[in-house]
C-alpha cells in the first residue's frame, strides 16, 4: 500500500470482527514499531502480546465493562467540550473501552524503561523515553493499517498499570503507556468523522 494511502486510511477503530491475526503479520507490525526514532539509540522497548481470550479478560479486568448514559453525559460535560466532532468521538469511545479490547484479535502492551518519575519530570529531557515510545506506537498503527488491520488504544487509568504489571510480571523499571488492540474492523464499525483543517493555516514560514 502506498505510504500516503496508509496515512489517509489509518483510523482508530473500536469495533472488531472475530478474525484472528497470524503471528508473522504481528511480528512485522511490531518490527515496524522498533524502527521508530528513539531517544538513546538503544530501542529498549519490549512488547507483551496477548491473544488468548481468557487471558485478555483477566488483563482488562480493571476496566469498567459498562458506563451509564448519565455517567457518560457527566464526563463529557465536565470536560466542557465545544467541538461537535470531538463530542461524537468521545460519546462513541468512552462506552467501548472494555469491549473494544475484549473483541480485538490481540492486545499489545508496549513497554519502555523510564529512569525518572514520569509525573514529576525535572525538565523536558526527562520525558525523552516517553516521547520515543509514542513514535514507536505510531509506527505500529501505520504498519497495522498497511496490513489491512486496525488499532485501538487506551491509556491506563488509576491502578490499571500496576494491575497489568502484576498479571504480566514485567519489571518495575518498565512502564506501559497504553493498551493497543489490533484486529479487523467489523462490518458495522464506526469510523468517526475527522476534524477538518486547512494545512495552509497550520504552516508558518520563518515566523508565526
Amino acid at each position: 500500500m502506498d505510504f500516503y494511502n496508509v496515512i489517509n486510511k489509518r483510523r482508530t477503530i473500536r469495533d472488531f470482527s472475530n478474525e484472528s491475526i497470524d503471528m508473522q503479520t504481528l511480528y512485522k507490525i511490531i518490527d515496524a514499531g522498533m524502527k521508530a526514532p528513539t531517544n538513546d539509540h538503544m530501542r529498549d522497548w519490549h512488547f507483551v502480546v496477548i491473544t488468548d481470550k481468557t487471558a485478555i479478560e483477566k488483563l482488562i479486568k480493571k476496566i469498567p465493562k459498562k458506563i451509564s448514559d448519565k455517567r457518560l453525559d457527566f464526563i463529557t460535560k465536565s470536560w466542557k467540550l465545544q467541538d461537535d466532532c470531538q463530542k461524537k468521538m468521545y460519546n462513541n469511545a468512552i462506552p467501548k473501552q472494555y469491549q473494544m479490547l475484549l473483541n480485538a484479535s490481540c492486545i499489545l502492551i508496549p513497554l519502555f524503561k523510564q529512569k525518572n518519575d514520569l509525573l514529576k519530570p525535572k525538565n523536558l529531557s526527562s520525558l525523552n523515553a516517553f516521547a520515543s515510545i509514542w513514535c514507536c506506537i505510531e509506527n505500529i498503527f501505520l504498519a497495522a493499517t498497511a496490513e489491512e488491520y486496525a488499532c485501538t488504544l487506551r491509556i491506563p487509568l488509576g491502578e490499571e498499570q500496576e494491575y497489568v504489571r502484576s498479571v504480566l510480571s514485567f519489571p518495575a523499571e518498565y512502564m506501559m503507556p497504553c493498551y493497543i488492540g489490533i484486529g479487523k474492523p467489523s462490518e458495522d464499525a464506526v469510523y468517526n468523522i475527522q476534524k477538518e483543517y486547512s494545512i495552509d493555516n497550520r504552516i508558518h514560514i520563518n515566523i508565526w
